[in-house]
């Protein structure tokens, strides 16, 4: 039977990749409420917007949905749910061994996990005092086609085919679990009409890779799909200065999810990273859009 979403941040990375899910795969109903802004303007890349967007704009769709909420018939209260998707940043950084799981102690170290810490314990707080009907997921570091080019992986798809440097931070060293977004919105779905009220659910990919690592095969693959004259790409590497609160290591235990819901991801590293080179690739006209305007391929972040 359709349903009727409302999904924010729908016209975003993750949130399109649901609002495709959604529409082209089940038919279901789709709203979607974005401030169609980004981050690549650097005017609101610092944490007052981290603030504004994920403490007081939780705080804003927790009280409408609540106010939505009380005012439905009882035999539609009981297909409501606020569905609050969060980030594995909010656990802080692991040592060299040990995953995050659903009951880890949050131990945020940057104003962005910081903020987004604040919402999780906000939806937890009005689904326990108020009895909103919600569920919750922690998600660990997604990737595929449509990514901004802000981010590690598009950034050095897209240098590396402009044969530009290839910025890694620090050492290279820090360690991220990848989680594809296609597999990512498989399991909202999942957890959005099955996962137990009140409950929360660590999502991840289970593919551990330094950032060293990653930027090496997207450099294996596009040497591969598309030879550069002047050779392998890996020359192109460069280290540039870390950025505050980088955490060490991320790595997700989603074990949870699996037993209790069934949902494992479909997608390895290997097979998605080139499912995403293979899409950049074929689509230069969507980031070729995107470098032409404010966004310059810096990393940014680091103010």
């Amino acid at each position: 039977m359709p349903l009727r979403y409302l999904v924010t941040g729908g016209a975003g990375f993750i949130g399109s990749a649901v609002v495709r899910k959604l529409i082209g795969e089940t038919g279901h109903e789709v709203c979607v409420v974005d401030k169609l802004t980004y981050a690549g303007n650097l005017a609101s890349d610092g944490p007052a917007a981290f603030i504004e967007t994920n403490v007081v704009g939780t705080f804003t769709l927790l009280q409408e949905a609540l106010r939505h909420y009380r005012a439905l018939p009882e035999a539609r209260k009981q297909g409501f749910r606020f569905h609050h998707i969060s980030t594995d940043e909010v656990f802080g950084s692991l040592g060299a061994e040990g995953f995050f799981r659903e009951d880890t102690a949050y131990q945020p170290n940057s104003p962005y996990s910081a903020s987004k810490a604040a919402s999780d314990h906000l939806v937890r707080a009005w689904h326990h005092t108020y009895g909103l009907p919600v569920v919750m997921t922690n998600c660990s570091n997604n990737y595929g086609p449509y990514h901004f080019p802000e981010k590690l992986i598009p950034l050095m798809i897209i240098n590396a085919l402009e044969g530009k440097k290839l910025p890694v931070y620090g050492n290279g060293l820090n360690v991220r679990d990848w989680l594809y977004v296609d597999d990512h919105a498989d399991a909202l779905l999942t957890v959005a009409t099955a996962g137990k009220l009140g409950e929360s659910y660590n999502i991840g990919g289970h593919n551990e890779k330094t950032n060293l690592e990653v930027v090496k095969a997207i450099c294996t693959i596009l040497d591969e799909l598309r030879p550069d004259p002047a050779g392998p790409r890996e020359r192109l590497i460069s280290y540039v200065t870390d950025r505050p609160g980088h955490d060490a290591r991320y790595a997700i235990d989603a074990g949870k999810i699996g037993r209790e819901l069934g949902w494992t991801p479909k997608q390895t590293f290997e097979t998605g990273l080139r499912r995403t080179v293979e899409w950049y690739l074929a689509n230069p006209g969507w980031w070729g859009d995107i470098r032409s305007g404010s966004y310059r391929g810096e990393r940014l972040g680091a103010a």
